[in-house]
């Protein structure tokens, strides 16, 4: 068995055993720390928990990046643990700017001999308190990470793989060939010419958290008024040279000239030049490797992945045959990405079924129900029909919790740890904004869809996306059926469900019966700012927190009292 391990942002850890992936989890689920830093004992243990194993069962570990900034905050994790609570906003600021300006220098600073025996040596050690011993460890490349997440698990004997984040390893992002397993790259962009710097610059700027509020900036630029590319003040902040980026800036230097911009701009306009000029020049990208390789499918991965407004423009070059988003793009999906590359270069795999990532722990209904009795406030009964009551609570205008089975992976609840409200209820989604997410008013909710529906809804449906990572417009006849779920702009993120997951198409089901279309609004079950929950406990105290009158849990229904 081969675990995968990732002990920065958002960490997390993997577990494979053939061509299965039997495990994936994040720290930040267990620790109740949102995109939690460090190394992640609490995700190893938990994988380890769940298949019943021992550390002496894993016979081959995977990390991922040794290069002189993380290998810096791995001999140093106060340096890791200050910055995340900067970040996070959970601390103030008490350096100059010089030092921030000095982070960014020191990130751009790739690996070398010296920096991945300290980091071989730091894992080792954490791994050893943890019980591991006679085990192979290798240290895998940050880009090659994200690469191998995206083509192994796109379904594609052949594609074009794309990564593009801030940086990581000397690097911002890569162009690759992949061939049935074997990762080839054919272009590398350096860490100094990094359009996923660029977008935290403005995250940043415009008093946003960094490595997490990127899309509210996506969000926020649909609400300015389009302006020619020679006014956009950032477009040449970006040369594409053919499979390459080339900063006009460095990333100090370019920190400076958009705060400059901003002065003479409103957030809205901000927001709106930086999307704009972040799509054109990923769209130009893309473009230019598909026409050199003659590629026509596409996988793609890296913190930039999760824009769905380029993926969308991207997906729609007439080049493009089939798409592929790896669903956990940023660097949460590296421990899973680590393992695969391991497992391809040990056995050879390099197939695997990838129709759902519902990869984390689940609870038996004897947990759900031990949570529940030991809670004051709430009465609960066993429902068989859960479906039925479900889908009859939010087709008429009702707020559900819905708790079941394997937590997803990644950063999109998928129906098993959701939240539920009608698609066409602007009044459920300001209930649903304003009483219990309470997120900013212009960032909108998403909805799931029965597959069978989306050639109705969606104007561009052209292939089955599971895993919300792209934007679809909707039919202008179905903006009012759809109203609680798309943008300012009618283009939506959708979740298309097929049998993946029974009960939850059962919902939708039930759903469509009552209002004849299946659909409903389907957002994270958590509060914003917080990680999505994971165990009964943490659902019931959000339910409590927030006073949600409804939720099904397992086969449970509850409600408050």
């Amino acid at each position: 068995m081969i675990l995968g391990v990732w002990d920065g942002h958002d960490a997390g850890a993997a577990v494979i055993d053939g061509n299965e992936i039997k495990v994936a989890v994040n720290e930040e689920r267990l620790t109740r720390r949102k995109l939690d830093v460090g190394f992640p004992k609490e995700s190893i243990k938990c994988c380890l928990e769940y298949l019943n194993l021992k550390p002496e069962n894993i016979d081959t570990v995977a990390a991922c990046t040794s290069d002189f900034s993380k290998t810096l905050t791995r001999v140093f994790p106060s340096m890791k643990d200050k910055y995340y609570l900067l970040r996070r906003r959970k601390s103030y600021p008490k350096f100059a700017r010089w030092q921030k300006d000095l982070k960014y220098k020191l990130t751009e600073i790739g690996p070398s001999y010296p920096t991945r025996k300290v980091s071989e040596r730091y894992l080792k050690k954490e791994l050893k308190r943890l019980g591991f011993r006679n085990y192979r460890l290798e240290i895998k490349d940050h880009h090659m990470a994200h690469a191998a997440g995206a083509g192994f698990c796109s379904g594609f004997d052949k594609s074009l793989v794309v990564t593009v984040d801030g940086v990581g390893d000397g690097l911002s992002g890569s162009v690759n060939i992949f061939d049935r397993g074997k990762i080839e790259r054919i272009s590398s962009i350096s860490s100094k010419h990094s359009l996923g710097i660029f977008f935290e610059h403005v995250t940043n700027l415009l008093g946003m958290r960094e490595l997490e509020d990127e899309g509210k900036v996506m969000a926020l630029s649909d609400f300015a008024y389009p302006i020619p590319d020679g006014e956009n003040l950032m477009m040449d902040f970006f040369e594409v040279r053919g499979m390459n980026l080339k900063a006009k800036y460095s990333s100090v230097r370019m920190w400076k000239e958009l705060r400059k911009i901003l002065w003479h701009n409103s957030p809205e306009q901000f927001a709106w030049m930086a999307q704009e000029s972040l799509k054109r020049k990923m769209v130009e990208l893309f473009s230019n490797a598909l026409k050199e390789t003659g590629m026509k499918n596409v996988a793609w991965s890296g913190g930039v992945a999760s824009n769905i407004k380029a993926n969308m423009e991207i997906r729609n070059l007439p080049e493009v045959d089939r798409w592929f988003v790896f669903p956990h793009m940023g660097d949460g999906g590296l421990a899973l990405g680590a393992a695969l590359l391991m497992n391809f270069e040990k056995n050879g795999t390099w197939q695997y079924k990838f129709d759902n990532i519902y990869f984390g722990p689940d609870y038996k209904e004897e947990e759900m129900e031990s949570e529940l009795k030991k809670t004051p406030g709430v009465k609960y009964e066993y429902e068989k029909n859960i479906e039925g009551k479900v889908a009859e609570l939010v087709s008429g205008g009702k707020i559900v919790f819905l708790y079941q089975g394997r937590m997803e992976f990644g950063p999109r609840a998928l129906g098993n740890r959701s939240i539920l409200a009608s698609s066409s209820s602007l009044e459920s989604k300001n209930d649903l904004n304003l009483k219990i997410k309470k997120r900013v008013w212009y960032q909108p909710f998403c909805p799931s869809v029965l597959e069978e529906d989306c050639k109705d809804i969606f104007e561009d449906y052209d292939y089955i996306e599971r895993f919300m990572t792209m934007g679809f417009m909707v039919k202008k006849e179905f903006r009012d059926k759809m109203a609680s779920v798309i943008n300012v702009d009618g283009s939506a993120r959708p979740q298309m469900v097929t049998n993946e997951n029974g009960r939850y198409r059962k919902i939708l089901e039930n759903v469509k019966k009552e209002t004849g279309l299946g659909a409903v609004l389907n957002t994270s079950l958590n509060l914003h700012g917080y990680p999505i929950v994971n165990s009964p406990k943490d659902v019931v105290e959000v339910m409590i927190k927030t006073k949600t009158p409804y939720m099904a849990m397992g086969n449970y229904f509850v409600e408050l009292v």
